[in-house]
């Protein structure tokens, strides 16, 4: 028997086999498809896809919201041989056209919202448009594609005259874990995107990874929230739920906290992925209110919290996740220091993971009950990193890393790949970091971001605003320098402040009176001048991050 460890398509083939009758993917509120129905339609689509004369190698790209036809699509292009474009749906028309031609794609299966806001004439290279919601080919510039999807039932009723069975399944292998598997388009905080070529290797490792540090079981609930277009979600809650044999629920809309509290009540998810900026909104809005009404009040008694109130914390917290899983994974985005402090002192299972699309995502991890705070874990298994310092154990430095996770290059782009790689085969992360003797890593800041002062001190905005963003009616904040002095732009919780009786010059005096006492908190090098109130939230990646360099020019 082949081992399933030397491949990855073998891990998804011998998972459908497996739980055949096992619930697989379940839109909330909506159908359930089993395995078995999954493995008929990723059948049907290898039908249409054979027809249509797709070649093992060809790019077919892929872009919607979170759904059951999503995973079957993206399973259906892989296990064809081809090789999948995931597109961010929150990416803009000109995007998505752009990401479609640079990657070549042949085909693309489009959400029914993604579909109504493209133009066909902007991608000429396409020879079809499939909606994902009923796999209808809305465009098609080839008859042989139109004459399989017309006949698809016909040929696939020819192919299995009895009944499809699981021995009807044989997916065609990698023929090396060095093929290309993804090229998954970047959404970064610098303005463009590039494309990472992540082959079989990466996938399998970051995979293994998770079946190591984390114990799905068949049948357990996993609620997908991460957006699939983006590797952290597409690896951690998808890719690695199907091969566990784990029943993956989506929820089809961007879910606001009362939304996920809700279904997680209802699933009772077993593991929970997702950015730090949910479980922040989670615990302002459904735990913090049941015992104490102020979260800047609370954080600063942290220390001084009595068992008692630190166990009735940790009950509301783990029933406002769904009370049955085994931890929250963390990762995208920097954890709240004081919020992170305070979910740590009531023993809250949580960890923080760390990566980048570009090593698919991880680099590094470590399960709850023993990660420091603040520290995203330690390196990944197949992986190893280290930080240029001449102390990287006290003296922040770039954090590099290497191994199995790895990204081949990005696509078409060999200059951006020698820029980010080097000649010994290190991935240059961009990130400030350090590593304790225990090999624990503590991401400092982006070395992009880092704000160097007239007086030559580094700034990490980050810390700055992880603090900020406790304070009463602060949503959201962002530190930039202007004229060598240091602003903060904050986008205020006005739903809040009125429901309390402010008014706008209320909510102006209240920003005053925090950069006071801020600046009592910061060395006197990185205090605040001024603080300026921005009219709309501030624009992000896929995983949350501030679109910095949208906001570096300040206009009065």
């Amino acid at each position: 028997m082949e081992s399933t460890e030397s491949s990855f398509i073998a891990l998804i083939e011998r998972s459908i086999n497996t739980n055949w009758n096992q619930d697989a993917l379940t839109d909330y509120k909506g159908a359930t498809l089993q395995y078995n129905d999954v493995a008929r339609k990723i059948e049907k689509i290898h039908i249409a896809m054979e027809g249509a004369g797709i070649q093992p190698g060809d790019k077919i790209a892929i872009c919607g919201r979170n759904s059951a036809h999503w995973t079957v699509t993206f399973l259906a292009i892989i296990t064809y041989g081809a090789v999948a474009v995931p597109i961010l749906h929150e990416f803009k028309p000109d995007q998505i056209h752009n990401i479609v031609n640079h990657s070549e794609a042949r085909a693309l299966f489009a959400g029914d919202q993604i579909w109504e806001n493209l133009n066909e004439d902007h991608m000429p290279l396409l020879e079809g448009i499939i909606e994902m919601k009923d796999f209808d080919v809305v465009v098609s510039r080839s008859e042989q594609l139109t004459y399989a999807r017309n006949h698809l039932n016909e040929i696939f009723g020819k192919k299995f005259p009895c009944r499809f069975r699981p021995e009807d399944i044989h997916y065609r292998r990698e023929e090396s874990l060095e093929d290309l598997c993804i090229i998954n388009y970047t959404s970064g905080t610098t303005g463009y995107s590039k494309g990472v070529m992540l082959p079989y290797r990466s996938i399998l490792s970051n995979v293994l990874f998770c079946s190591e540090k984390i114990d799905i079981r068949p049948g357990d609930n996993i609620v997908s929230m991460l957006p699939l277009g983006h590797v952290f979600g597409m690896v951690f809650d998808f890719l690695y739920g199907i091969t566990a044999g784990a029943h993956l629920w989506f929820l089809t809309r961007m879910p606001s906290p009362k939304i996920i509290v809700e279904s997680f009540a209802e699933i009772r998810p077993r593991v929970i992925s997702c950015v730090p900026l949910v479980v922040e909104k989670i615990f302002k809005k459904n735990v913090l209110p049941k015992v104490d009404n102020g979260l800047g009040k609370l954080l600063l008694k942290v220390p001084f919290i009595n068992d008692k109130i630190r166990e009735r914390f940790n009950q509301y917290a783990i029933e406002a996740f769904g009370g049955n899983f085994i931890e929250i994974i963390i990762g995208g985005a920097p954890f709240n220091a004081e919020v992170e402090a305070f979910v740590r002192s009531i023993r809250f299972p949580y960890t923080l993971a760390y990566g980048m699309t570009e090593c698919g995502p991880i680099i590094a991890h470590d399960d709850w009950k023993h990660c420091k705070t603040g520290s995203c874990g330690r390196v990944a298994t197949r992986m190893e990193a280290k930080v240029l310092s001449p102390n990287p154990s006290v003296v922040p430095g770039e954090l590099v890393c290497r191994g199995e996770n790895l990204m081949l290059g990005y696509y078409k782009n060999e200059e951006a790949t020698h820029q980010i790689i080097d000649n010994d085969g290190w991935l240059h992360t961009g990130d400030m970091a350090v590593i304790d003797e225990e090999g624990y890593i503590f991401i400092k800041g982006r070395c992009k971001n880092m704000l160097l002062t007239a007086s030559g001190q580094n700034i990490y905005p980050e810390e700055i605003e992880s603090k900020l963003n406790n304070l009463p009616y602060v949503s959201e904040s962002l530190i930039i320098l202007n004229q060598g002095k240091l602003v903060a732009l904050v986008y205020a919780d006005k739903d809040e402040a009125f429901a309390n009786g402010l008014s706008e010059q209320d909510i102006d005096r209240v920003m005053e009176e925090h950069r006071m006492e801020m600046n009592k908190t910061l060395p006197v090098y990185s205090q605040i001048t001024r603080v300026k109130l921005y009219p709309e939230e501030f624009e992000k990646t896929a995983k949350k991050s501030i679109k910095r360099f949208l906001y570096q020019d300040l206009k009065e």
